[in-house]
């Protein structure tokens, strides 16, 4: 433990998944680190990338959002949309501020830096690589689809992803976080796009073998069309088993409530249904499984809920 006997915490991740996780977690008395990825290639974030050469920062800026004590004004005006404007338009306000201070400061990590300075930021969050990366995936039919936001329109099975250009030089603070970590969380999230493009560069997947932290994986509640249609909680872990090998984690959380009918109708829309928890399987796989109730019952969307999932983290440091 560090000398301010504080646990060191890190998460892992991107997407929609992490931010509610982190949210909770940043008022504990904790150590908090979030490693989050920047394999994004749609939308704002996306175009940003393209034209300042920066790593994508969409998913920085939601984590920035969820860990910022700044005025909700200011927080609102970060998160802003751009709704009109010819060049402007689908820009979100924080994505400019982050490429522009990556501009001013030279560097893509410095500017987070700078960022979470001014938004009072609880924590540490560390890019999980400093330059632009491509997310690419490999169908069960052995096609090959380059493209964080191509992959999961594809609608086929994924066999593996993998980055480029190699190699991948992830953030020095990122690796030695994960060393240094007494729990490592990896968050909710796209299974394809969000988490395993963090875990799959060769420097983090070997950083987690050897880390004296526990390592645990809250499973998604819902599958996701086009990347985990199908997909039972142990055929969750086996992807990520696939791709770091079966000694990183330790253990998995999962939902183990029924999820309300019209909220599975309402998803149902979505080709999306919940994630069954085979867990005579899960057991089999040698890892322990953490059965809660980890859902906001008050949502009509499914969203894990931020005081459960801190409380759960809390009473497994």
């Amino acid at each position: 433990m560090s000398q301010s006997a504080k646990p060191r915490v890190v998460v892992i991740g991107g997407g929609t998944g992490m931010p509610v996780l982190l949210r909770g977690l940043k008022n504990l008395p904790i150590d908090l680190s979030a490693i989050v990825t920047v394999a994004d290639d749609g939308g704002s974030s996306g175009r940003l990338r393209t034209e300042m050469e920066i790593p994508a920062p969409g998913d920085i800026r939601n984590v920035v959002a969820a860990l910022s004590d700044a005025e909700p004004m200011l927080l609102e005006l970060f998160q802003h949309r751009f709704a009109n404007g010819n060049g402007l338009f689908g820009h979100s306000m924080g994505n400019l501020l982050l490429a522009a201070m990556a501009s001013m400061t030279g560097d893509f990590y410095r500017g987070i830096k700078e960022i979470s300075r001014v938004l009072n930021v609880r924590g540490e969050i560390f890019p999980i690589a400093n330059h632009s990366m491509n997310l690419h995936a490999e169908m069960e039919d052995g096609t090959v689809v380059m493209g964080e936001s191509s992959i999961p329109k594809q609608n086929k099975r994924i066999k593996r992803v993998f980055v480029s250009p190699t190699p991948v030089q992830p953030l020095p603070e990122a690796v030695e976080a994960i060393k240094k970590a007494d729990l490592i969380v990896i968050s909710p999230g796209s299974l394809y796009t969000s988490i395993l493009p963090n875990i799959i560069i060769p420097e983090i997947g070997q950083a987690l073998k050897e880390t004296k932290a526990n390592v645990t994986y809250i499973c998604n509640v819902m599958t996701q069309e086009g990347e985990t249609s199908g997909y039972t909680a142990a055929d969750h872990l086996q992807a990520l088993f696939d791709h770091i090998g079966n000694d990183v984690i330790q253990s998995i959380v999962v939902h183990n409530k029924p999820i309300e009918q019209e909220v599975r109708e309402a998803y149902a829309k979505e080709n999306a249904e919940p994630v069954i928890y085979d867990i005579k399987r899960l057991k089999s796989m040698g890892i322990e499984v953490v059965e809660e109730d980890i859902i906001d019952h008050s949502k009509a969307t499914i969203r894990h809920d931020t005081q459960k999932l801190a409380q759960l983290i809390h009473s497994m440091i």
